[in-house]
């Protein structure tokens, strides 16, 4: 109850302080006013002799540009923007990885790079979807005294609260310019109870307009390994915070995060009895995780949606 009031406080904050102040709204509102044709950082202009604004900064510029094959919000201009939610790309998704020790093989943004490849994945495939950036930071333990990951250097670790409090201003931005379905996925145990709270809080606050929903499916690594099946067979364990899919889904997005060729170079590139250092195969393999990937991730978005937010948690094996 208490983390539910935060997080609905932290939503009406600022129009509770210009309610309180009568002034400060009468300014913001003739501000408002006298600048609601502006955007792109600057000032639009506002008649041909006007010296100090810019056509391209007006809220109906035309882009000069065509559209970018991009999916990332973070590579697109803000008409790029603009355009794209008003031809119907109202879906956008949050993904959150994570900086933790992943053995001596994976770099410390392992979950990172695996959304790279992923989220992608997943936009395309529904068609009508964008990427938000990828957030980095994640819960990974207390940070004094230190547990968990928190214990190897490199890892970085956010507390639940600023967790939940960065999600919901993200939501919130993505909400104002005008998305209708704020996916939240994470490719990272921890980080799943804070994306279901923020979700399912703002979906009531908000009355599901727009939907907010946790795709807790996407995190099942388990599923994976079966449907890769008898393509990926494991021998004796390493005993590492490491595996084949989790190497070969990082393998696709930069080969350098798995230390690929330094791996076999050294006749170091098998993790649990597993070779990826046939680079051809490896390449195959990671497409075909990544693919699936997507198409489950996809179905349980479409199922959230209709839903109107997060489905029931999946029950326990």
């Amino acid at each position: 109850m208490k983390t539910g009031l935060v997080v609905a406080a932290m939503i009406l904050t600022a129009s509770s302080v210009i309610a309180q102040n009568p002034q400060t709204a009468q300014q913001s509102d003739s501000a408002r006013a006298a600048n609601a044709r502006n955007r792109g950082g600057g000032r639009c202009r506002s008649a041909p002799s006007d010296t100090t604004g810019n056509a391209y900064n007006c809220v109906d510029a035309p882009n000069p540009l065509s559209a970018p094959a991009t999916v990332w919000l973070e590579e697109m201009t803000w008409m790029d923007v603009r355009d794209a939610i008003a031809a119907g790309k109202t879906t956008v998704i949050i993904p959150t990885g994570g900086m933790e020790p992943n053995g001596p093989w994976l770099v410390t943004g392992k979950h990172n790079y695996v959304l790279q490849a992923n989220c992608e994945a997943i936009a395309r495939k529904l068609g009508n979807a964008l990427c938000a950036p990828i957030i980095k930071l994640v819960p990974e333990g207390n940070i004094e005294r230190q547990t968990s990951h928190m214990a190897s250097p490199g890892t970085i670790s956010l507390r639940e609260d600023t967790f939940r409090a960065m999600l919901t201003d993200v939501v919130h931005s993505l909400k104002m310019h005008g998305f209708k379905n704020i996916i939240l996925i994470g490719d990272s145990g921890g980080n799943q109870p804070g994306q279901r709270y923020v979700a399912d809080s703002l979906t009531k606050i908000w009355n599901g307009n727009p939907v907010v929903a946790h795709i807790q499916q996407y995190y099942d690594y388990n599923k994976v390994s079966q449907q890769m099946g008898s393509k990926i067979v494991e021998g004796k364990s390493d005993n590492l915070h490491d595996d084949p899919i989790i190497t070969l889904n990082m393998f696709i997005t930069d080969p350098k995060s798995v230390r690929y060729e330094e791996r076999v170079k050294a006749n170091k590139a098998t993790i649990n009895g597993f070779s990826i250092a046939d680079r051809n195969k490896s390449l195959e393999l990671a497409r075909e995780i990544v693919a699936f990937r997507a198409e489950v991730t996809v179905d349980f978005i479409n199922k959230s949606i209709a839903n109107k937010g997060t489905l029931p948690p999946p029950p326990r094996p």
